[in-house]
C-alpha cells in the first residue's frame, strides 16, 4: 500500500538530517511539496501508524524542531492527526 505523509513542522534546525533519516527509513520526499512523503508498506495499518511516529520522531530528534504535527494516509485510509507532547516527548493523537 502506498503511505503518504504530511509534516508541519517548526524551528526545524537541519531539514537535510531531518530528510536523510526519512529516506532511510524508506520515505521520499514528494517533487514540489514541503514536508511531503511517500512511501510504500506491506504490514498491516496499525504496524505502519507505529513505525511512522517513531520514524518521525527519531528524526526530529536528530535534526532538532520547535513544534511538530503530522497527519498520514495508508492506502485509501487516512489515520489521526498527530502533534508532538514536548514535555511527553512523543506523538499525540489530536482529537477532532
Amino acid at each position: 500500500m502506498n503511505v503518504i505523509l504530511v509534516v508541519d513542522v517548526e524551528g526545524l534546525n537541519d531539514q537535510a538530517v531531518f530528510e536523510k533519516h526519512l529516506k532511510k527509513e524508506g520515505l521520499t520526499p514528494v517533487m514540489g511539496e514541503v514536508f511531503v512523503y511517500e512511501g510504500n508498506t506491506t504490514t498491516h495499518m496499525f504496524s505502519t501508524r507505529a513505525f511512522l511516529l517513531e520514524v518521525v520522531t527519531r528524526g526530529l530528534e536528530k535534526s532538532g524542531f520547535s513544534t511538530c504535527k503530522m497527519m498520514f494516509q495508508v492506502g485509501k485510509n487516512p489515520m489521526e492527526t498527530y502533534r508532538f507532547d514536548m514535555s511527553q516527548h512523543e506523538f499525540i493523537a489530536i482529537s477532532a
